[in-house]
């Protein structure tokens, strides 16, 4: 198993790599993690809904120790990534961080909710820092009052909010 100080690393060069060969080509590719993942996060969505994001990233919390807040109500979940280890692994790194290495998370998170009938608001905040806020509502109208307030939101493949 590559361990994650490598595996970040390699994903830095191979985002590089695929954005040079055209938007379309990281895209696709963003949609081929997001269809992997859904092995892992989408019979939670379905069954326990914002529950069962909540016991998914807490696992990941715990796999991947990262200085994550998770907080959840009836209405929405929100991640709090204060220091995100991935982006922290790039930048601790002789070859320079992909310039939208953070789009990878919303690249495969947006689908997700997109196919599960919930909406994401993902803020990056600043693409050189290595901390983000994602927010999953139920009510599209709550997830666009939040995306007003979002400092850098993301878009994903597929996306069509405004």
């Amino acid at each position: 198993m590559i361990p994650s100080d490598h595996f970040t690393r390699f994903y830095n060069e191979v985002f590089k790599f695929l954005e040079a060969q055209g938007e379309t080509v990281l895209e696709d590719y963003f949609l081929a993690i997001s269809k992997n993942q859904e092995k892992h996060i989408l019979e939670l969505i379905e069954t326990d809904g914002l529950a069962g994001m909540d016991a998914y990233w807490t696992h990941i919390k715990i796999e991947e120790n990262c200085d994550l807040d998770i907080t959840r109500d009836d209405e929405h979940l929100e991640l709090r990534m204060n220091v995100c280890p991935s982006l922290s692994k790039v930048m601790d790194n002789d070859a320079e961080p992909m310039g939208r290495y953070c789009d990878h998370c919303a690249g495969w998170i947006g689908p997700i909710m997109d196919k599960t009938g919930y909406h994401l608001v993902y803020d990056v905040i600043d693409r050189k820092q290595p901390h983000c806020v994602m927010r999953i509502f139920k009510d599209e109208a709550k997830a666009k009052a939040a995306e007003r307030e979002a400092v850098l939101p993301m878009r994903w493949p597929g996306c069509t909010r405004d």
